[in-house]
């Protein structure tokens, strides 16, 4: 029989309600959460995004002088979800946010003054024609995502419902709207005096094109200078600040094109981030600073620095210049089996801050330009730092940093004297049980070799505990993607799981970031057996170390993690006495034909195509091997996600019911593909807490599924390795 979809409406499991005052775990719920910053361009302020625990994290801005920190000001969005991002524009007097109402995929960009005085608010690229691609302004975008800003034009990749991606650049205040590109799995990545730096490709594949688009009589003066406005850019000014003269040029009503693929096709490389840096008007070169020079100097190339594993098992920095005699590339940073994480560029060019993962832990190092020196690492006050921000002249950065103890919080960093400064005034520090994880980094070896690493914390024990109550369970977590890392940084669940006693593994398996290309793309497709036998493997790594107990080993994970726990109580039964899926994926076809499209499109290389590998994904379907699973499975979701559809949570729930199995749904319906309010997170917390010492031994979990399958009418079947009956 072919799997059904319960009506979403039909209420089973448990559902979201008021915060329990009584929780069975401690929970981290005061301490205020701070990230993603952005510094203004004269380095007078910043803003960032904070979490006080009383809802959706939202906006924020503080002023900057040499006395210190200014107050917190809340950003004013006429708009209600989870900010995502926020930039500064060039001049400071904007700031461009992408939030995601009700935490869904549907993602909107407003603009707001950065004057607290001054209210004004613009949503940009709200909707398009149904016309002409290049005429903004009828129909909505399906979703759309800030990148950045060039001068005071904010730039952002607007797509379609059907995965077309517009990438645009628009005025805020005028609501003019330049196109720059119109195809399908593009995403703008920088925009800068007619040159563009375009990613395409799916995941796992992203190449960088580079799109150059001028009228006519920029074509014919191709140093910059429009003869007929009398007007151009002064060689003088800081490059990225040349507002006026450039807004003036425009790109005329035929705009030519020249597009240009940045490197060298290396199938299987990334090349995901890049910035443009200045081109033209007998500029010295930024990228190709020693000899050879050539010896007429070209005032028409573009130079760019982008982030690529292109050639090199580890993404690195790279100088690439476009020019009339070819391309040209340099390799500007690069470390051995180290990783570049990212990078921000400083307006005025002088400066490259870069973050580089080493085994997981961040290093934050420097580089100055032109002379392309490399400056010792500064170091973090924590474990992993990310999402850097640096002031147009380089001498200001603003990163956030955590750790497994500390939950994020935004630091600012004096490049000159190296000082460092945690931003913790007006910061409600939170005083919760993750302050006391510890966590140990172990490596092992998968059944076929492949060398496999996790992040093991272990529970906190208590002396007074019943001798009698059974071996300490182990919780097994999977990360998202499946391209993500997990690494020593700060996540809410931890702490609370192993101040109540349960321990925790967070694995790395084959398909993550941070160990190279070969391990990044060793689950794509068919590799999926072998990632899913990964997660079978940390689980015996765990017990045949005597680091759990096998009676006692249980599986989570959100997205794509929670893809593989279901896998996991599917394809390998017997290990586990409970899972507790977060967002997942129950059944690949569907999930392709229920999610996005756009979501679909990026996603074909990494699990298989909904048609020429129709059989590949049935079969590593969870639902279509629902007849093997022994342990009860509790499913987390948001009722906004359209990441991974809420569909695929409930049809799972539905049919493990069907057989008389344990199975729970708690739903959240002001949620989406991330669980993000405190108090939903301290409820999650709970009930996966709750979840573990319902069922506190697989040997009895599974005696307990087989009896409750045969009373269904499921009994097991002769070998003893699944139910009788199941969906074909």
């Amino acid at each position: 029989m072919t799997a059904s979809v319960p009506d979403p409406a039909e209420p089973f499991g448990i559902e979201a309600g008021p915060t329990d005052p009584a929780h069975s775990v401690r929970f981290d719920e005061n301490g205020w959460h701070t990230y993603a910053p952005s510094v203004s361009p004269d380095g007078s302020a910043f803003a960032y995004i904070v979490d006080d625990g009383t809802g959706y994290p939202r906006a924020a801005q503080r002023i900057l002088t040499p006395e210190g920190v200014g107050e917190l000001r809340w950003v004013r969005v006429p708009a209600t979800g989870p900010v995502r991002k926020l930039v500064h524009s060039s001049d400071g007097q904007w700031l461009a946010v992408e939030l995601a109402p009700g935490g869904g995929e549907h993602h909107q960009v407003w603009v707001v003054t950065t004057n607290p005085d001054d209210d004004t608010a613009h949503r940009v690229a709200a909707t398009r024609s149904d016309g002409d691609p290049y005429s903004p302004g009828g129909r909505s975008f399906g979703t759309v995502t800030l990148v950045g800003w060039d001068t005071d034009w904010v730039l952002i990749t607007a797509t379609d419902t059907d995965g077309t991606a517009h990438s645009l650049r628009i005025h805020p205040s005028t609501g003019t709207t330049q196109t720059l590109d119109v195809r399908v799995g593009g995403a703008l990545i920088d925009s800068w005096k007619g040159a563009t730096l375009l990613r395409v490709g799916p995941r796992g594949y992203h190449d960088m094109l580079l799109l150059r688009r001028r009228d006519r009589a920029e074509a014919q003066h191709p140093s910059g200078m429009n003869p007929g406005s009398g007007e151009g850019f002064s060689p003088t000014a800081s490059p990225r600040l040349r507002s006026a003269a450039r807004v003036q040029l425009g790109y005329g009503d035929d705009p030519e094109v020249e597009m240009t693929t940045l490197l060298p096709n290396d199938p299987g490389s990334v090349t995901d981030d890049g910035y443009i840096l200045d081109q033209g008007f007998n500029h010295p070169s930024l990228v190709f600073v020693r000899p050879p020079q050539d010896v007429e100097r070209d005032l028409d190339s573009v130079q760019a620095v982008v982030r690529s594993d292109f050639d090199a098992k580890f993404p690195r920095l790279l100088g690439v210049e476009v020019g009339r005699h070819g391309t040209r590339v340099r390799v500007l940073a690069q470390r051995v089996d180290v990783g570049l994480d990212g990078f921000a560029v400083s307006h005025d060019q002088s400066t490259i801050a870069m973050l580089w993962n080493v085994d997981g832990r961040s290093e934050l190092q420097i580089m100055t330009l032109p002379d392309q020196t490399l400056h010792d690492p500064i170091p973090l006050p924590g474990e992993v730092g990310s999402q850097l921000s640096i002031s147009a002249a380089g001498t200001l950065i603003a990163l956030t940093v955590s750790s497994p103890q500390h939950s994020p919080l935004v630091h600012l960093i004096n490049t000159t004297s190296r000082e460092v400064t945690a931003v913790r005034d007006d910061v409600v520090v939170g005083t919760g049980p993750s302050h006391a994880l510890r966590p140990e980094l172990h490596t092992f070896s998968a059944r076929d070799g492949m060398e496999l690493s996790g992040w093991l914390f272990r529970p906190r024990v208590d002396a007074s505990a019943d001798p009698d109550a059974g071996p300490t369970p182990y919780l097994l977590y999977f990360h998202g993607g499946p391209e993500a890392q997990t690494r020593p940084d700060y996540h809410f669940l931890f702490g609370p799981l192993v101040d109540a006693g349960i321990g925790v593994f967070a694995p790395n398996v084959r398909g993550s970031s941070g160990y190279g290309r070969l391990f990044s793309h060793a689950d794509d497709r068919y590799g999926r057996y072998a990632g899913i036998d990964d997660a079978a493997d940390c689980a015996l790594y765990l017990s045949d170390n005597n680091i759990a107990d096998p009676d006692a080993l249980y599986v989570s994970g959100r997205s794509y993690g929670g893809y593989l726990t279901m896998a996991c109580v599917t394809f390998h039964p017997e290990l586990f006495a409970a899972g507790i899926a977060i967002c997942g994926m129950s059944d690949l076809e569907s999930f392709f034909r229920n999610t996005e499209p756009w979501i679909a499109v990026a996603a074909y290389t990494k699990y298989g195509h909904p048609e020429s590998d129709r059989e590949l994904l049935r079969d590593l379907s969870p639902i279509h091997r629902i007849d093997e699973v022994r342990a009860p499975l509790l499913v987390i979701h948001g009722a906004h996600d359209t990441n991974v559809p809420v569909s695929e949570s409930q049809q799972i729930v539905h049919e493990l019911r069907a057989r008389g199995l344990t199975a729970e749904l708690l739903m959240f319906g002001d949620e989406g593909h991330e669980i993000v309010i405190r108090d939903n997170q301290q409820r999650m917390t709970d009930a996966i807490a709750d979840w573990v010492r319902r069922h506190p031994s697989a040997r009895e979990a599974h005696a307990a599924s087989a009896q409750n399958a045969r009373a269904a009418g499921f009994g097991w079947d002769g070998a003893g390795s699944g139910f009788g009956r199941g969906i074909s």
